[in-house]
């Protein structure tokens, strides 16, 4: 059992769910101390979402949504995942999802460009404003928290200017690309079929979750991930070894920020929805993208199941009894669980120790026990 426990992907899971609990647990709490009539049900539709509908043909719907949102939850989660693995914590992520978000937009919709064209387009504006970061980081030593929190507001209210071309006229959410730029709509390869015919289940989905075993292969099957962790590790012992590890700052932040621009792409390029020109907040989904990296462990493969639970819990709100509580009581409980995600790695931390001196103590028994049997 020990032996089992001792695996770093057991702790990591054990840890997730410890968190996911705890954070059930106090959503419950909550719940019970606002209207303690309706508590139960409340957490438990949290915990249901789509599951609460008694037709399955709006299960099916609510699930293939959850999907189509979880592919660019998942990406900026990958973003987080593979910058912190070098040492690097790309908080900057949510303002490179919205340099994509914009990039795709309107790539599309001014210039008429088809899917693939927009896509690529986004990854590459996420990865030259990754790379701003990136250089500030490698040749200033500015730290890349503060960079990264400045250009997420930089990116918003440019996003706001420039898309504010392509909006439609009597509202402040950009044209549906369905109407204006059908070509840029991302081919759904027969998966929208699966799911009732529903549109916004495309290439994201499984192109997500390629990504994220792709990511799993680099970092730790290659020579160039290795030179990647070892510069998060100790930079000064990478560049004693003769590894470039400014380059290395440099390119992990502009893939980190490709990968969250290619998460926006993902989403707006289902035209699951519009992008709001008026808004004066970063979207969410940049900053979920830190939870579902810590819940998972901080490895692609858990990361995948752990996107997907927070965009389930988040999307739940829909079906909580409005005239008892809010529908953000959802967003509450997914946020009390991207707290206690922080501690992850402290659970982690706190398993191994215990195991090390259980260990500990069974070897100064076995030492212990001869010298015993010797004096008798």
């Amino acid at each position: 059992m020990r032996k089992v426990l001792k695996n770093d992907a057991v702790q990591s899971l054990i840890a997730s769910l410890v968190c996911i609990v705890l954070g059930l647990l106090i959503g419950y709490v909550v719940l019970l101390l606002i209207n303690p009539n309706g508590a139960s049900q409340a957490i438990l539709a949290v915990i249901r979402n789509f599951l609460n509908t008694s037709r399955a043909n709006l299960r099916v719907k609510g699930f293939a949504n959850t999907l189509a949102k979880t592919a660019p939850l998942l990406m900026c989660a990958l973003s987080i995942l593979f910058s912190y693995k070098v040492g690097l914590f790309n908080i900057g992520a949510a303002g490179q999802y919205v340099a994509g978000a914009c990039a795709c937009l309107y790539a599309s919709l001014g210039w008429g460009w088809s899917w693939l064209p927009c896509m690529l387009f986004a990854v590459a504006v996420g990865a030259v404003y990754g790379s701003i970061v990136g250089f500030l980081k490698a040749y200033a030593n500015v730290n890349e928290v503060i960079s990264g929190i400045m250009l997420n507001w930089i990116g918003l209210y440019t996003t706001n200017m420039i898309l504010a071309s392509v909006k439609e006229p009597t509202s402040p959410y950009t044209m549906h690309l369905k109407a204006e730029a059908p070509q840029a709509i991302l081919p759904s390869l027969g998966l929208g079929k699966l799911f009732g015919n529903n549109p916004y289940v495309t290439v994201a989905v499984p192109l997500s979750i390629l990504l994220a075993v792709v990511l799993l292969v680099v970092l730790n099957k290659t020579r160039f991930g290795y030179e990647l962790r070892a510069t998060g590790n100790n930079k000064h012992a990478a560049k004693y070894a003769g590894m470039a590890e400014k380059r290395n700052i440099i390119l992990t932040l502009m893939i980190s920020g490709g990968l969250a621009a290619l998460g926006a792409s993902l989403l707006y390029q289902t035209d699951y929805m519009q992008w709001e020109v008026t808004a004066s907040s970063v979207p969410a989904m940049g900053f979920n993208g830190i939870a579902a990296a810590f819940l998972g462990g901080l490895n692609p493969i858990g990361t995948i199941f752990a996107s997907y639970f927070i965009q389930h819990i988040t999307d739940a709100g829909a079906y909580v009894d409005k005239t008892m509580y809010s529908s953000q009581i959802s967003d509450l409980i997914s946020s009390l669980i991207i707290y206690l995600c922080a501690f992850v790695l402290f659970i982690k931390h706190a398993m191994r120790s215990g195991i090390a001196r259980s260990e500990e103590r069974e070897r100064r028994k076995a030492a212990e026990t001869p010298e015993k049997g010797g004096e008798a």
